[in-house]
């Protein structure tokens, strides 16, 4: 006698799972074509013009050979076309992947990002990892010392480090500890003095590709300051949220009824109370990294890190349309990506969302 082996029923939630991935997905195109569009129009929107600084070359010209060139240059690059032309012509290189070419050295969009977008994720990821470590170890203590000395002054720290500008700590950080102290490098990504041929350009992965131990240490070096002055304002907001949260869930029954059964306090803490704390707080961090994202902008100009808010930086400066436009829906991408994750991630952390 055969034994038919009938497939096991499939968990609802995990097809109402697969939808919401399927819904995120979709709604990415729309922010991204909202946010070119935006980009493309505050660009030309913006008081001057790429064919100006491009007409002069750094050569002092007359008037009119300034506006022959200009003309010429403009008619080079179709800045002399309609705007609602040069706007046809954006979408459709948009839905074809192609993202054009600096306006300065003909250098593929591509081919830039390729080169920055790894050094602001390292950056991003280590800022992140550094926040999230003060934030939850400094709000779990503050939560559990309430209403003491320890948790005036971790408030107190924490709202200092949420109020200060990026640009006011990264100043503060290269004077203390990269002029007085000496201790850290301020600029670049690495030194100079280093021959680094990238092949994925993220530089802990290419040291190990490359059996190149002698990368690490200095790309480190180089990465803390850039690093610590994303991740202090962001962890004094974190610090904030994590002990609100804690607080919370502290007094629920069942943490009291885990006490009373005689389970240790670090038991208590770590299995019932940052467990249900996760939810606001995951929240959080992905808005977060939407903010560490918009401060790399900043950070990266301050200590000249090679990212894509340097290159951001640098293309709204000159005017370079193709790079700027490249640069924002790098970071719109990625903020949104994250965004999406964070989401999904709410299922695996409250079973009652995987029901419904």
């Amino acid at each position: 006698m055969t034994t038919t082996l009938l497939p096991l029923p499939r968990p609802k939630w995990a097809a109402g799972t697969a939808l919401l991935v399927l819904r995120r997905l979709a709604v990415i195109p729309v922010v991204l074509f909202a946010l070119a569009s935006l980009v493309f129009l505050a660009m030309r929107l913006l008081p001057g013009s790429p064919a100006t600084s491009l007409a002069a070359g750094g050569n002092n010209l007359s008037a009119s050979q300034l506006a022959v060139n200009e003309a010429r240059v403009n008619k080079a690059l179709g800045l002399d076309r309609p705007l609602i032309v040069q706007y046809g012509s954006f979408l459709n290189d948009l839905v074809h992947l192609r993202l054009g070419t600096s306006f300065y050295g003909s250098n593929s969009v591509l081919g830039l990002l390729g080169d920055a977008l790894p050094a602001t994720i390292e950056l991003t990821l280590a800022a992140m990892t550094i926040a999230v470590l003060l934030g939850v170890v400094t709000g779990v203590i503050a939560a559990l010392r309430k209403g003491s000395w320890i948790d005036n002054s971790t408030r107190a720290v924490a709202t200092v480090s949420f109020s200060l500008p990026w640009f006011a700590l990264g100043v503060l950080g290269i004077v203390v500890f990269g002029v007085w102290l000496r201790w850290l490098p301020v600029l670049g990504r690495l030194p100079s003095s280093l021959d680094y041929n990238p092949t994925t350009n993220f530089v802990l992965l290419d040291a190990i590709l490359q059996n190149r131990p002698e990368l690490v240490w200095p790309w480190i070096q180089h990465l803390i300051l850039p690093a610590v002055t994303l991740a202090l304002s962001m962890a004094g907001f974190i610090t904030r949220i994590v002990r609100a949260s804690v607080l919370e869930v502290l007094d629920d029954d069942f943490v009291r009824t885990a006490r009373m059964k005689g389970l240790s306090e670090g038991v208590v803490i770590h299995h019932h109370v940052l467990r249900n704390s996760w939810l606001p707080i995951v929240t959080v961090l992905g808005l977060q990294f939407g903010s560490l994202l918009g401060g790399s902008v900043i950070t990266e100009t301050v200590f000249s890190y090679a990212g894509v808010g340097r290159l951001l930086v640098q293309g709204v400066l000159q005017r370079d349309y193709p790079v700027v436009q490249g640069a924002a829906l790098a970071i719109a991408l990625l903020f949104t990506l994250v965004n999406h994750a964070v989401d999904l991630l709410y299922t695996v952390l409250d079973p009652r969302l995987r029901k419904g």
